[in-house]
């Protein structure tokens, strides 16, 4: 049986999105003194240099991005099988993190486990002033107390549909449905 999908999010929609978030991000910090947009591995990181690149339009200064990889932090490896294997991307976080203040971005935001599992990666890369989660989808049904400080678009969801985040540097197109 196919499963049904439905558009939530259009090129359009999901560009506007990420400029207000870009926005609210900047505004929040009060500017971009000793700031720091980290993607989670595959798509956050994408989306991390799309909101960098609109905060450098705003502001007209150059944001450092990085990039997260949890695969070692993530708590349900043994769940996916008894000897999982491991597909390693690389971290790339290109300065010390120490006292500087932490924009972490995700594509969705679920149940929190993969947030909680990045937070884990950038503690041992050094010790953040703050730490803030920027998250384009947030559909509830938390397993974790996490709260994303910038939501692009909140999304009621029923535990067995999914969330589908596509990107044109990975899908060749930017949309977000949902899948039933």
């Amino acid at each position: 049986m196919e499963k049904s999908k439905s558009k939530v999010l259009d090129k359009t929609e999901m560009t506007r999105i990420l400029k207000r978030m870009a926005h609210e991000i900047v505004e929040n910090n009060r500017g971009t003194k000793d700031l720091i947009i980290i993607g989670i591995k595959t798509r956050g990181d994408y989306l991390a240099k799309r909101i960098a690149k609109y905060i450098k339009s705003i502001e007209k200064t150059e944001i450092t991005v990085g990039a997260i990889d949890i695969t070692l932090y993530r708590d349900d490896l043994t769940e996916i099988d008894t000897q999982p294997l491991v597909m390693m991307h690389s971290t790339d976080v290109p300065c010390d993190i120490t006292k500087k203040r932490i924009i972490l971005v995700d594509d969705v935001l679920y149940t929190g486990r993969t947030v909680r599992a990045a937070l884990d990666a950038l503690i041992d890369l050094g010790r953040p002033t703050s730490i803030r989660l920027a998250v384009l989808i947030d559909r509830g049904h938390r397993q974790l107390p996490i709260q994303a400080d910038f939501v692009g678009k909140k999304i009621a969801t029923a535990k067995r549909e999914q969330i589908q985040v596509n990107l044109k540097e990975v899908d060749k197109e930017d949309n977000v449905v949902i899948v039933k």
